[in-house]
Formats: C-alpha cells, sequence, structure tokens
C-alpha cells in the first residue's frame, strides 16, 4: 500500500488524463472528473459489488453511441477512488499505471467501447528513445 497526499494524488490523475490516447483525447467533451476518496454506499449498490469487491473508478453517463446525436447539458462524470487505488499499490510508480488504467478503462466507457478494445488500446506511451 501506498499513501501520498490530495495534492499528490491530483497530480497523479492530470497525468493520466493527459495519457488518453489523442484520438480519443481530442473528442472527450463535457466530461467532469472527480476524486472521492471511497465509493459511496449507494455506488456500490448500483454495481452489485460484494463486500469483498473493490471499485476503482465510475463512468456515469449516457455512452456517446447511445445518445443518438442528441447532446446533454449534464457533464458525464468520471470518478476515481483514492484509497482503493492506494490500497491495491504497492509503490509510487504501481499507483501512477493504475490510476492511468482506471482513467483510460472509464474514459473508454464513455465513448462505448467494450473490455476487448479497451484492453487492445490500454497500452502504456512508449519513450521516444526506447
Amino acid at each position: 500500500m501506498v499513501e501520498i497526499n490530495d495534492k499528490e494524488f491530483e497530480e497523479i490523475i492530470s497525468q493520466g488524463i493527459a495519457a488518453i490516447p489523442n484520438l480519443y483525447q481530442k473528442h472527450l467533451q463535457n466530461v467532469a472528473f472527480l476524486v472521492e476518496d471511497d465509493p459511496t454506499p449507494q455506488q456500490r449498490v448500483k454495481l452489485n459489488l460484494y463486500p469483498h469487491e473493490t471499485l476503482f473508478g465510475l463512468y456515469e453517463g449516457v455512452p456517446l453511441p447511445q445518445r443518438g446525436g442528441g447532446t446533454k447539458l449534464l457533464p458525464d462524470k468520471i470518478t476515481i477512488f483514492k484509497n482503493p487505488l492506494q490500497n491495491a499499490s504497492r509503490n509510487l510508480a504501481e499507483l501512477k499505471e493504475n490510476v492511468r488504467h482506471t482513467i483510460w478503462h472509464e474514459v473508454a466507457h464513455y465513448y462505448g467501447l467494450d473490455h476487448k478494445r479497451i484492453h487492445e488500446l490500454d497500452r502504456p506511451p512508449k519513450n521516444p528513445g526506447n
């Protein structure tokens, strides 16, 4: 388990948002990113989570393909849960990777991607010098 303060965690969130593949990042509109310590009991019930199951992130909204061309006034919401991510991470590097993966996973739900496509696209960015 790794513990960091809220400001450090928000910086990791910013890095994770910046790591969203460009094709998807440039079309991301009207989405609010929030950080909460833990999922609420209502969120856990809504997702039918068992007591031993954890949740790193949650997309709440209507995926783009299901909108039928309509727009919404209220933003979609992606919540990242700090405590479960910290508890699942052995060090800072692993925490950063878990956050990056969680953000991408939730953004992919915004686009209506299935899990197979999410995992195909979920590759860390390569360093140009490597």
